[in-house]
């Protein structure tokens, strides 16, 4: 099993800056590559940021130039926010797809944090 577990949230007005961080903990060989995944109020869900399998980084279009995804290690993933806005509030959350063997053993296949509470607002 894997613990995931974010930080860094909280509440700040527009034009500052946020960094978010991701812990993972336990099984920690049992996961692929975390993400960062963010849900607004009145909304879905949505991907805000994860690095593909050749290393590259993605960002929705809402947040690009302005927030950076960052793994320094397989426990430890960063989401360096800046430029913040108001429709950035959201609750964000890391997720780590379990790799397929270690998935399949386990019956889980998807681990989530708990979510960090970013909210942006004058």
């Amino acid at each position: 099993q894997v613990e995931l577990v974010e930080s860094g949230g909280g509440l700040v007005q527009p034009g500052e800056s946020l960094r978010l961080s991701c812990a993972a903990s336990g099984e920690v060989f049992s996961i692929e590559t975390m993400s960062w995944y963010r849900q607004a109020p009145g909304k879905q869900r949505e991907l805000v940021a994860r690095i593909t399998d050749d290393g590259i980084t993605d960002y929705a279009d809402s947040v690009k130039g302005r927030f950076t995804i960052s793994s320094a290690s397989a426990e430890t993933m960063y989401l360096p926010m800046n430029s913040l806005k108001p429709e950035d509030t959201a609750v964000s959350s890391c997720h780590a797809p379990g790799r397929p063997a270690y998935a399949e053993a386990r019956g889980v296949y998807d681990y989530w944090g708990q979510g960090t509470e970013v909210s942006v607002s004058s």
